[in-house]
């Protein structure tokens, strides 16, 4: 079985109740990269917030490779999550795609995110990966549309470097509890943050059953005070 981006368990602690998973994985994980000195250097002491964020971006320490054990994004691998909302069924089909866009001189993933309601498309979204020399993958951005009575919203892209846009990190090279970092910052567009709360971490899934040793992460929409924050449970991948 081959397991990457489509086996995070995020959906669970979104209140999903179905996830339906079709991979198409050919030929063996992408190599790590090099190691060498990183945009986000590995510290023993948990990562932490800081304002002003002004993270440094070197174009040399970052490959469109990303093979993040708990994030890997495998060219070619589609995932189907569904749930039942009230206000129908909702799927939501993540691809990452061949395609590569060149955000601050790095060289970023395309992955693409369509999300239909009872069959009808509401949102269509280009997102923005790279991973750092220390295995940190960084979100540098999304072009996002959401389709709603003809109309298309695009108030929610952001690209790093663009407007006082910066990349965050989505999932960081070497989790441990207590890590805090901004995932995405477009002022007023887009600040969401993650925390890390437990590397052992449980769930069963009717598609996975019982699963331990799992990260569990919290992230949060600062730009929404009264939402829940969301929990995510993921499993590092195996081959």
């Amino acid at each position: 079985m081959c397991v990457n981006m489509a086996a995070r368990l995020s959906a669970i602690g979104a209140g999903w109740s179905v996830v339906v998973l079709t991979a198409a994985c050919g030929g063996n994980p992408a190599p790590a990269p090099n190691p060498s000195a990183s945009a986000a250097p590995s510290s023993t002491a948990p990562m932490k917030i800081t304002d002003p964020y002004s993270p440094t971006i070197d174009p040399a320490a970052f490959s469109a490779t990303i093979d993040n054990p708990y994030l890997p994004m495998v060219p070619g691998t589609r995932t189907i999550y569904e749930a039942h909302t009230p206000d129908g069924l909702q799927q939501t089909t993540t691809e990452v795609t061949r395609d590569t866009k060149t955000i601050m001189g790095v060289k970023t993933v395309v992955v693409h995110d369509t999300v239909s309601l009872d069959a009808k498309m509401v949102e269509d979204t280009l997102d923005w990966y790279a991973q750092d020399r220390d295995g940190n993958v960084w979100y540098f951005g999304e072009a996002t549309k959401k389709l709603e009575d003809g109309t298309a919203d695009t108030s929610g892209s952001f690209e790093g470097g663009v407007n006082g846009a910066l990349p965050g990190i989505i999932m960081p090279g070497h989790p441990q509890v207590g890590d805090q970092y901004r995932q995405e910052y477009a002022k007023g567009v887009a600040e969401d943050t993650g925390e890390v709360l437990n590397l052992t971490g449980r769930e069963t899934t009717p598609l996975t059953g019982p699963l331990s040793d799992l990260l569990v992460t919290k992230d949060v929409d600062l730009l929404d005070p009264t939402a829940r924050p969301r929990t995510s449970i993921t499993p590092a991948a195996s081959g």
